[in-house]
């Protein structure tokens, strides 16, 4: 099995500190840019799993770093370079405490709260009637609290504005650009024969206080896709939707009777399905760009990451 990217150390000229989230590890170099390293772990539930999935971080880079290109005439965004297949590099910017959650189907959490009978999720009222993956009238808007650890919170538009997390008009202006995105996203995946499902944006302000979008931006950590051709069948039958997502990975420890609840002991993946995991994310890689997906080498995967990325620092902010 190829090497997976679990976790960086590295120390470079001009760093001022480091930070290890859930999947990327993320550099803070002088005053104005950082390096996000897409490692290859995986967290569901706010968890992270034990073992990594190869070439994970890879696809979830090179997918980011393509629809961030393919949107910045919405919204402009932090990224200035891809110095290695795991590494994006760009600008500072102050992020916004808010995750912008947009559904356009009655899926995944917005399904489990919905199947316990709750209709408002977030402030937003769902109709009655639904069934899982049903299309809701049209996208609902749905954010959360962006935690620095542990699980982020559903949140309502109102109870952002009145919290003061974000002023009114800036949260106003998240909303267009996050409608903006999906409807874009969604173009993208039909061409591809692709549905666009869910998805979540995060925004930052940089210096001069203009909105960037940041992060990542419909990868399958951050989105959920259905195949076009077999949904209506699918959903006539009551079968359930094949997903390019990580929904599936969350589904098997479901089974496996994890939920990320206090006393539940996490599962360990059998080399087996990390493999298929691993296959699943260069599947939904070259579905949705119709090219192949070229394989790094990961045989000293820290190492060439490392050595990329320094070249990137030296080259643009100096020795």
């Amino acid at each position: 099995m190829a090497q997976a990217l679990k976790e960086t150390n590295f120390h470079f000229p001009h760093q001022k500190k480091m930070y290890r989230g859930k999947v990327r590890d993320v550099y803070f170099i002088g005053d104005q840019h950082l390096a996000m390293v897409a490692s290859d772990r995986i967290s569901a539930f706010d968890c992270i799993l034990p073992k990594g999935i190869p070439y994970k971080g890879q696809v979830l880079n090179q997918l980011a770093a393509r629809f961030l290109h393919e949107t910045i005439d919405i919204v402009p965004n932090w990224l200035e370079a891809t110095p290695d297949p795991n590494v994006a590099v760009g600008r500072m910017c102050d992020p916004i405490k808010v995750e912008m959650v947009i559904r356009g189907y009655v899926s995944g959490h917005a399904w489990r709260e919905y199947r316990q009978g709750k209709r408002v999720l977030c402030g937003v009222t769902m109709p009655d009637g639904l069934r899982e993956s049903d299309p809701f009238p049209e996208p609902i808007i749905t954010p959360a609290t962006k935690a620095d650890e542990g699980h982020d919170e559903d949140i309502s538009r109102e109870e952002i504005i009145a919290q003061g997390i974000v002023p009114e008009e800036i949260y106003v202006q998240l909303e267009d650009i996050t409608r903006k995105l999906f409807a874009r996203g969604t173009e993208i995946a039909a061409k591809r024969g692709l549905i666009l499902v869910d998805t979540k944006y995060e925004f930052g302000l940089d210096a001069d206080g203009t909105i960037r979008l940041i992060d990542e931006i419909h990868t399958p950590d951050s989105s959920r896709y259905f195949y076009a051709d077999t949904y209506a069948e699918n959903q006539e039958k009551g079968i359930a939707q094949k997903q390019l997502s990580k929904e599936f990975v969350r589904q098997w420890l479901i089974s496996n009777g994890f939920q990320g609840l206090e006393g539940q002991e996490m599962p360990e993946m059998p080399n087996e399905f990390v493999e298929t995991v691993s296959n699943r994310y260069i599947e939904l890689y070259e579905k949705i760009t119709g090219e192949k997906f070229i394989k790094a080498d990961t045989a000293h995967i820290n190492a060439r990451v490392e050595s990329n990325l320094a070249d990137w620092v030296l080259s643009n902010v100096g020795s």
